[in-house]
Order: structure tokens, then sequence, then C-alpha cells
């Protein structure tokens, strides 16, 4: 008898937040454009630059949830 083993992807990588997952850490911002690094310096992971579309948005490296505040003004970019 064989035993399926579905393939491992990146969200199921350990330290990554995955599907459905709680934000490690929650961050509300007045830009629509956030940088993330992962805080930590080197322990961080590269810079990346994120665009909140709606209200939120999670760093695809480290799961920070960058949420949208609600006096933000619309950039319109």
């Amino acid at each position: 008898m064989t035993q399926e083993h579905p393939e491992a992807s990146e969200s199921d990588a350990p330290g990554h937040p995955g599907r459905g997952h709680q934000p490690l850490e929650t961050i509300q911002t007045r830009e629509r454009t956030v940088a993330c690094d992962g805080g930590g310096g080197a322990l961080g992971h590269p810079r990346v630059f994120l665009r909140v579309l709606d209200q939120a948005i999670d760093c695809p490296y480290c799961g920070r949830r960058y949420v949208l505040a609600a006096d933000a003004a619309d950039d319109a970019h």
C-alpha cells in the first residue's frame, strides 16, 4: 500500500505564515506603500515594498500584517 503526500509548498516552510494564519504582528499605517524587512537587522528578510490595495496586506516573508488606518489619505497612485 502506498501513501500519497501532498507536495510541500512555500506556505508549508518553517517560519512561513501559511494560509489562514493569524498575523505575527499587526502594524497600522497611514501610507498605502509600506516597506518590510522583517525587523531584527540581519535576522530579518530582504526588504520588500508592499501596496495596501484594500484595507490590509500581509508580508509574504514574515507574516506581518499592515493595516491601513481609518484616517489614511487616499494617495491616488
